[in-house]
């Protein structure tokens, strides 16, 4: 087994007044070599948006989008006909293939919206653009690990054009869960949206990061209660353009 630590304090910044953000990977004015991707995983931004501000039109190709709100309402719209309502508790995929536009504010103008943005890149390219949304507070069950996206193919939560897939957790103190990867040659990247947890002795707190390769099964021990996202992504990248 093979880890790459990412710890919170560690991650690119940016402040704009009307949004805060922390880049795990190379994003806009950040810029690490040494943080590129995650084999397909390319962004995770950890994004906090002002009331009533938000990212205007602008447009995608080739690329998975997932957004997670953690916390308040984030307004959605695009050009494929789509507007709607992500809540905390539910998950936005958007393929954005051969070319998507759309819009993501915050519609309350009394509270942030807190939010990740995830990008994926495809294993396949010129596919037609979709957009899907799922609650998944249903789904989640206390101390497991509960799958919300995946490959079509797989059939749980939602999917996207790739051989990943998404778990999230909620565990009380001192919970030992076990992970088995899904598909050989994947690599593991946890991430801790609330609390403490250990992976093969490496201590993470609150928004720190494991990427892990080479490994076919792993225990991770909640300390404290805690919130876990597990992202579980091939590490070689295709070409999607």
């Amino acid at each position: 087994m093979k880890t790459q630590l990412y710890r919170a304090n560690s991650r690119g910044q940016a402040d704009f007044g009307w949004l805060r953000s922390s880049h795990t990977f190379s994003f806009a004015n950040y810029y690490n070599p040494e943080r590129m991707n995650f084999g397909v995983l390319r962004v995770l931004n950890d994004d906090i948006v002002g009331g009533g501000k938000g990212f205007g039109a602008h447009p995608h190709k080739e690329m998975e989008i997932i957004s997670i709100p953690l916390e308040g309402d984030l307004l959605h719209r695009d050009d494929i006909g789509n507007e709607t309502i992500i809540r905390e508790g539910e998950i936005q995929v958007m393929s954005a293939g051969t070319g998507v536009v759309h819009s993501e504010y915050n519609k309350n103008q009394d509270k942030p919206v807190k939010f990740l943005q995830i990008w994926i890149v495809p294993k396949t390219s010129q596919v037609t653009p979709r957009y899907d949304q799922l609650a998944i507070k249903d789904l989640l069950k206390i101390n497991e690990l509960s799958v919300i996206l995946s490959p079509k193919s797989a059939n749980k939560g939602l999917w996207i054009h790739q051989d990943a897939w998404f778990s999230m957790g909620e565990f009380n103190r001192d919970t030992a869960v076990k992970y088995t990867l899904n598909k050989k040659g994947n690599g593991l990247f946890i991430f801790v949206l609330e609390g403490k947890a250990s992976i093969n002795g490496e201590a993470l707190a609150k928004r720190d990061a494991l990427g892990v390769i080479d490994v076919a099964n792993l225990e991770i021990n909640a300390s404290k209660e805690s919130k876990l996202l597990l992202m579980e992504v091939p590490m070689d990248v295709p070409n999607a353009n």
